[in-house]
């Protein structure tokens, strides 16, 4: 595949980048083992807590720069790419700051004997990451594993290079030794080649069902622990004494933040109650029309285009589908005169369960919006969904929201509030959305060896 930095706002090819060799995957997978021995041999945890902290001081010494790089790879906005690099800085802290304290041993009853797990490193980890956020992805999966002592190898997105790049660069220069992180601009055949090669105990992805059903596959085929965050259909329940002033507030940031390239993006809204469905479909409208399209490095834009000329493809299809099958376009699917990716922010009705796109997630700046009449309704739509990966529940009473939310069948739930991700918070999905989690404890303990001693009684 062709590794390109191709910006999205000009369709113009900034760079070009050389494939990886055979050989360069060796000397990754060499150099990255070689580390994982001598860190299982010599400890340094202290050195890697102050390696880790300097990845953070960088990212916030240069964050235009890499904002930039994002923005220029994938086009988001870079207002947005900017608050991405503080993010990935503050995981970088968090980690660095609690991976003693995770790595504790846990002790159990001493029925039989004294017993306790060490928590102690596997050896490299092999991840696979998307273009949609090109270095907070990559922060999930790497500061961890740092910290616990296994080195990674990263295969990006073809799309986004030159943050791939620069994110190595980033922890070369923050002082961490050869083989704690690679980038690979590698094939297909030689992610089968990675995964399957013994140095390699762990396998990480973001991305698509398909993309995650290939590398599951693979790392099951070897008997590899894979984790994977996929696709999500998240919906966004309001329930009827939902504050739409709040609501106001939320919707743009809910479903158009990154161009509405967000996994965990609101892209089903479930409204109770014929009154509220009609003001919150208006209101979504009226939210949408605000929206100005443009450069993305112009602090005034406030929707970037897609990533690629391939993403528009795909949902003004998506759009197009959804229509033919009976959706009502009430707001957008216009198009927009600019060579750029861009497309129309679109409010979708009217979607019955037996059109194509009730089931099917829409990764661009698109609304479905859906009426029932009860709250058992709403829960059984936003359960009628092959993903699980997030999803919101509105209401002024935040118990009943609370308790709503635990009848839905996904990884997280956000009460009154859109999407968000924190470190010290888990990050992952059910069903077609995965299994594992990222971030905080459960994250941090995902490619750990729960290495038991026991000690029977005499």
């Amino acid at each position: 595949m062709a590794y390109q930095t191709i910006y999205p706002y000009t369709n113009e090819v900034l760079q070009t980048y050389d494939n990886a060799s055979d050989a360069d995957l060796e000397k990754a997978l060499a150099a990255g083992h070689d580390l994982y021995k001598k860190w299982r041999a010599d400890g340094g945890l202290s050195e890697r807590k102050a390696i880790l902290h300097q990845v953070a001081n960088l990212l916030r010494r240069d964050a235009d720069f890499y904002a930039e790089t994002m923005t220029k790879d994938m086009g988001k906005l870079f207002t947005e790419a900017k608050g991405e690099v503080e993010l990935c800085a503050e995981i970088a802290d968090y980690f660095a700051d609690k991976a003693e304290e995770f790595l504790q041993p846990q002790s159990f009853e001493p029925i039989h004997g004294e017993a306790y797990c060490l928590k102690q490193a596997v050896g490299v980890i092999f991840m696979v990451e998307p273009w949609n956020f090109p270095f907070y992805q990559i922060m999930r999966v790497f500061a961890p594993n740092f910290m616990i002592g296994n080195p990674t190898v990263l295969k990006h997105a073809s799309i986004c290079p030159g943050s791939a790049q620069a994110f190595e660069n980033l922890v070369k220069e923050a002082g961490a030794p050869e083989g704690s992180f690679k980038n690979l601009f590698l094939s297909y055949d030689q992610v089968s080649k990675a995964i399957a090669d013994p140095r390699v105990q762990g396998v990480a992805l973001t991305g698509s069902e398909r993309g995650g059903a290939s590398i599951a596959a693979e790392a099951g085929a070897n008997i590899k622990k894979s984790a994977l965050e996929l696709g999500g259909n998240d919906a966004f329940i309001i329930l009827e004494d939902a504050d739409f002033d709040l609501l106001n507030d939320t919707i743009l940031f809910a479903r158009l933040f990154n161009a509405g390239q967000v996994c965990t993006s609101s892209k089903r809204f479930v409204v109770v109650g014929q009154e509220n469905y009609q003001k919150f479909v208006d209101m979504v409208v009226e939210k949408f029309k605000t929206v100005k399209w443009g450069d993305p490095m112009d602090p005034e834009t406030t929707l970037a285009p897609l990533s690629s000329a391939e993403a528009k493809k795909d949902v003004l299809a998506q759009i197009k589908l959804a229509l033919d099958h009976g959706a009502t376009a009430v707001y957008g699917n216009e198009p927009i005169d600019h060579p750029g990716n861009f497309v129309h922010p679109t409010v979708l009705t009217n979607i019955s369960k037996d059109n194509p796109i009730y089931n099917t997630e829409i990764f661009g700046p698109v609304a479905s919006i859906y009426q029932v009449d009860s709250e058992k309704e709403a829960i059984e739509l936003a359960n009628d969904s092959s993903y699980g990966l997030g999803g919101t529940v509105f209401s002024k009473d935040i118990e009943h929201a609370k308790a709503v939310a635990a009848k839905i069948e996904t990884g997280m739930s956000f009460i009154n509030s859109g999407w968000t991700s924190h470190p010290e918070i888990p990050f992952g999905g059910i069903k077609n959305s995965g299994y594992g989690r990222e971030l905080s404890q459960l994250g941090f303990d995902a490619f750990v060896n729960e290495h038991l001693i026991f000690t029977p009684h005499s």
